[in-house]
């Protein structure tokens, strides 16, 4: 999750981080570097990275920075944690929606309005079972005020927003990750829960990018509206597994999603665009079924990258911080099957200004973990969730030569 929100507030709230660790310990890493050596990691371009080993989850899936320079991280199982400025868990956030983790599903997404320091507000997503038939379950999203203590935190004002429509078997491919745009609409990847066809029918909100106000109304001015409840929400359809969307400093909308054998990719999401699964796709079925490519189709909004073999890409994240310079603009994604964090650069396009930027694969770099998000801290660094149960929180800076 990189949210360009939590960049500004991070920004203003440097200085104060660094001060606050300058006094306790020494600097922003200081109490976990005592104890725990950082790992060198060689990314494919030669860069080295030190990884900075600071807390350990069960199973983490979203992390944001807060104003002060502490960070949420939530975890699959249900857990909303609040962390230290160093990285250390200083307890739970209290009354989160409570889930029932299931493959795929359970506790997902968390980020802060833009007015956060003002008003307390954030959105978080979750998956939730239906009411009359448990074999059934869909994504939610809610909007709540976040309440910080100095051991903690709580929700209160809860309300559901959004919810994935219909509800359907099976614990996988929700997506449910959250992203506000710089003119304060709410985006939210929606998956097509391994259903395939959803992802084109425009009565169902599953595999698509949604559009909504932040109050869970809808704008009248997204593409489709006018055509039905669930196509009123409709900003872009065509997807598979979209795990990560992310604004970049022009305000573009990006998303990653899982292909399936294969053909995972970076998208630029455009108004009204049809990215076309499941008729098109760069991989095929896991049964070895082909799959149209896009450009036998080009009716269908083409992928900025694939991957084949996949990448598996969770979290996604814009960096624009100083601690990497040479990075300002760079995409981050987390590599699930790929166990690697993968950075992706721009270029851009060729033809008039609004030529849309060319995207390829920079580096890898890899150590044996699932990477389920990256994520920017106020101090420029990057901050990486692992994935699974264990799975550890990491700063990355560079390595001393």
């Amino acid at each position: 999750m990189s949210h360009n929100f939590t960049r500004a507030l991070g920004a203003i709230a440097s200085t104060l981080v660094l001060c606050h660790c300058a006094s306790a310990q020494g600097s922003a890493t200081s109490a976990l570097t005592q104890n725990a050596a950082p790992e060198i990691i060689t990314g494919t371009d030669g860069m080295k990275l030190a990884a900075t080993p600071l807390e350990t989850f069960a199973s983490a899936w979203a992390m944001t920075f807060v104003p002060d320079g502490r960070a949420i991280v939530t975890e699959k199982v249900g857990d909303i944690w609040l962390l230290s400025p160093q990285g250390k868990k200083l307890g739970k956030v209290s009354n989160a929606p409570t889930v029932d983790a299931r493959g795929q599903g359970g506790m997902g997404d968390f980020i802060l309005h833009p007015d956060f320091a003002e008003n307390g507000t954030v959105f978080l997503s979750y998956v939730e079972r239906d009411a009359g038939d448990d074999s059934l379950s869909g994504a939610a999203v809610e909007r709540a005020t976040l309440t910080l203590s100095e051991t903690g935190g709580a929700l209160s004002n809860r309300e559901v927003i959004w919810r994935q429509a219909p509800k359907v078997e099976g614990n996988g491919h929700y997506g449910h990750r959250l992203a506000v745009s710089p003119d304060g609409h709410l985006f939210i990847s929606s998956g097509e829960r391994q259903k395939f066809n959803p992802a084109q029918n425009m009565a169902m909100n599953l595999g698509k990018i949604i559009r909504i106000n932040q109050d869970g109304s809808v704008p009248k001015d997204n593409p489709f509206y006018g055509n039905g409840a669930a196509a009123d929400q409709v900003w872009t359809l065509g997807h598979r597994n979209p795990l990560g969307i992310a604004f970049d400093s022009d305000g573009r909308l990006w998303e990653q999603e899982m292909g399936p054998k294969g053909g995972d990719e970076l998208n630029l999401i455009m108004r009204s665009k049809n990215y076309g699964y499941p008729f098109v796709s760069e991989g095929e079925h896991y049964d070895g079924t082909k799959i149209p490519s896009h450009a036998s189709m080009p009716i269908f909004e083409a992928p900025s990258v694939a991957w084949v073999p996949a990448i598996s890409p969770a979290g996604l994240m814009f960096y624009d911080g100083d601690t990497f310079a040479d990075w300002k603009g760079d995409a981050f994604i987390g590599g699930l099957s790929s166990k690697a964090l993968v950075r992706v650069s721009f270029v851009p396009g060729s033809g008039d200004g609004d030529a849309a930027p060319e995207a390829s694969e920079a580096a890898r770099y890899e150590w044996d973990k699932r990477i389920r998000e990256p994520e920017q801290g106020p101090d420029g660094a990057i901050y990486v969730l692992e994935d699974g149960e264990g799975g550890r929180l990491l700063r990355l800076t560079p390595a001393a030569n």
